[in-house]
């Protein structure tokens, strides 16, 4: 990308010294971590709804037991990461918690969940936002993809900026989200006891079962119904994670928000789940289950429940599906931050390729902000922006992390029980964070186990399959790295060997200013010998280069090549490696004078042959290949505007006030 398109899209570069942290009090602290877990209330209960559809009305009533065991589970896993915020207080993620408590395997394990978990929260958030946005505008609705991708490009721009996750920015979107649901509660709770009788859009909607559900098929429905509503807990491990970033006493801090999340979540989740019930809330995967035409928009259940809480309060629905996108859009911001961080720590570990570890311009993991963006762009346009589908793979990668983490939690507490020499007041907190984390490890561990069996075959197969060969992928380039280091070791004693002698062969198309450069270029190195070496292509060509060249006198002997073929690269090589074979101990350094142009479509113009020469010489023992630019006008011009943009603007002049 050039320059200035460059700077206009993602702003001026920032020095390393201007990445200082910025501490965040609570109440920003909770729309800038706490987004994601706080809009997954949005999409939960629809879908538990939407699983229980398949068996018809009849079944759900169910939805009451499975929003009950939803609520208890995610008071557990809250109740078990405010322990991680206070034995971790420079951040305590599932990789970072398995790797000291756990072992190399489970923190992989770890890492390949979270990672393929961002992924999915990227896409989910935003098609679950876009789903917001076609309930209110329906004439969208064929669009949704295009939106969904739009989004996408939307937040990785911003985040190739740099924009970090401003509390400011994010307390609009958050705060009114929580602002508009509890309004619509008290909305919903004044019609009801003044005697209206409300009804969602969807309760007269007639559900087609698609098949009879009892016994065993009964329960396994049940569990799928429980996995599917766990999407409330997405998130939650966001604070533990961004301990450092809290003011201090950042670890008080960050348990706080945490419990202020939880508080929030809860009542949202278990209001809109009566609300659901109490207005016979109607949701499938599809519009033909609900016996409605195929291209009808089938509104989310916030989006009914909205609308028959606020009534002709028309303007407060339209509010409320605003901040929902907007907070769902968002939410995806949380895996902007955690993608790009993890896979530069994991690629600072070297399990992943050192340029993820790199800062761009901007000072932001640019490599990982870019690779998630393509990932969750693709998963978006393979399953058609259809949120039911996607989410199905979300869940396994969530609680696969959640249930590491805190086992690595009770092997953290019982460590540090076994050297502590603290009082009795000490220890028995200590118990007591061990017992919570164990409990959750349970838990989560036995959720897991659920979301497997109950979505495997509804697509989190390729859940189960990406996150092994992620794994594996893992292992491998640790394993490359080490391969590579152990090559790459010296002996203390050694130290540097010069070549027996340097062979300059200068590459000559044609006698021009770049080649004259590269040959004295070539002469200032003092090479034992130095020959300028062209291919005859064209015969007639050859000969009026060699006629020239005598003409000028130039000093150095030119070597014709035949290539009855027209080939440049192969001939090379072949003289190249002959050079070789006459001289094993001495080297030889291969010129390739090459002209640089200043503008893109330029290239277009020219042949790429030194490029493909360059690569195939690389791979030949014993040799080294210098590039000599030789920068035409366009370059030098494109060079001057990039010196004055780099140039610090100066302040401009104030004005005395008279």
């Amino acid at each position: 990308m050039t320059t200035l398109p460059k700077q206009f899209l993602l702003g001026r570069p920032l020095r390393t010294a201007q990445m200082g942290e910025t501490l965040l009090p609570k109440r920003l602290a909770l729309p800038v971590f706490c987004s994601d877990p706080l809009s997954s209330v949005a999409y939960a209960t629809e879908e538990t709804l939407t699983v229980f559809a398949l068996g018809g009305a009849a079944l759900l009533h169910l939805t009451w037991w499975v929003a009950a065991a939803i609520v208890f589970l995610l008071i557990v896993v809250v109740a078990s990461y405010r322990q991680t915020c206070y034995a971790y207080p420079g951040g305590g993620g599932a990789y970072i918690v398995s790797s000291d408590n756990l072992g190399e395997t489970a923190a992989l394990t770890a890492a390949s969940a979270l990672l393929v978990d961002y992924v999915l929260t990227v896409a989910v958030s935003v098609v679950a936002g876009v789903d917001a946005i076609t309930s209110a505008a329906p004439s969208l609705a064929p669009h949704t993809t295009a939106i969904s991708l739009g989004f996408v490009i939307l937040l990785t721009v911003m985040n190739l900026r740099g924009v970090k996750e401003s509390g400011r920015a994010f307390a609009i979107p958050t705060y009114g989200f929580v602002i508009g649901v509890y309004v619509m509660f008290a909305f919903a709770a004044a019609r009801m006891l003044t005697g209206h009788t409300v009804r969602a859009e969807s309760s007269h909607w007639t559900l087609h079962t698609t098949g009879t559900f009892a016994g065993v098929g009964l329960m396994l429905l049940i569990l799928r119904a429980f996995a599917s509503g766990c999407t409330a807990l997405t998130g939650v491990e966001a604070i533990s994670n961004g301990v450092p970033a809290f003011k201090k006493p950042k670890s008080r801090n960050a348990a706080s928000t945490l419990v202020i999340m939880g508080v929030l979540s809860l009542t949202m989740f278990i209001g809109i789940t009566i609300l659901a019930m109490l207005y016979h809330v109607h949701a499938a995967d599809t519009p033909g289950q609900l016996g409605l035409p195929a291209t009808y928009s089938v509104p989310t259940a916030l989006a009914q429940i909205a609308k028959a809480s606020f009534g002709n309060v028309t303007f407060l629905f339209y509010y409320v599906q605003a901040v929902t996108a907007a907070i769902l859009i968002l939410a995806a911001n949380t895996a902007y931050n955690g993608f790009p961080m993890l896979s530069s720590i994991l690629a600072q570990d070297r399990y992943l390729p050192r340029q993820l570890h790199n800062r761009g311009d901007r000072l932001v993991f640019s490599n990982g902000v870019i690779l998630l963006a393509l990932a969750a762009s693709a998963l978006i346009v393979v399953f058609n922006a259809n949120l039911n589908s996607i989410i199905n793979l979300y869940i396994i990668g969530v609680f696969v992390s959640f249930t590491l983490s805190q086992s690595g939690m009770v092997r953290h507490w019982g460590r540090k029980l076994a050297d502590s020499a603290a009082g009795n007041e000490g220890r028995g907190r200590m118990r007591r964070s061990q017992v919570i984390n164990a409990t959750g490890a349970v838990l989560t561990g036995l959720v897991l186990v659920i979301v497997t069996i109950s979505k495997f075959a509804h697509g989190a197969w390729i859940v189960t399959i990406a996150m092994p060969l992620l794994f594996l992928v893992m292992k491998g380039v640790r394993r490359h790295y080490r391969n590579v280091a152990d090559e790459l070791r010296i002996a203390d004693d050694a130290r540097p060997e010069p070549p027996s002698r340097n062979h300059a062969v200068v590459l000559v198309s044609t006698l021009h200013a770049p080649t004259l450069r590269a040959l004295g270029y070539a002469q200032s190195m003092r090479p034992d010998t130095v020959e300028a070496l062209t291919v005859a292509v064209d015969p007639a060509g050859a000969d009026a280069l060699r006629e020239k060249w005598d003409s000028r006198e130039i000093g150095i002997p030119l070597k014709v090549l035949e290539s009855p073929y027209r080939e440049i690269t192969r001939p090379v090589l072949d003289y190249v490696r002959t050079l070789r074979r006459e001289s094993p101990l001495d080297v030889v350094t291969v010129l390739i004078p090459e002209y640089v142009l200043g503008r893109w479509w330029e290239q277009i113009l020219h042949n790429q042959s030194a490029l493909r020469l360059k690569a195939r010489l690389l791979f030949t023992s014993g040799v080294m290949v210098i590039s000599v630019p030789y920068l035409l006008q366009s370059a030098q011009r494109r060079k001057a505007r990039e010196r004055r943009a780099a140039e610090p603007k100066k302040p401009e002049a104030v004005a005395e006030k008279a």
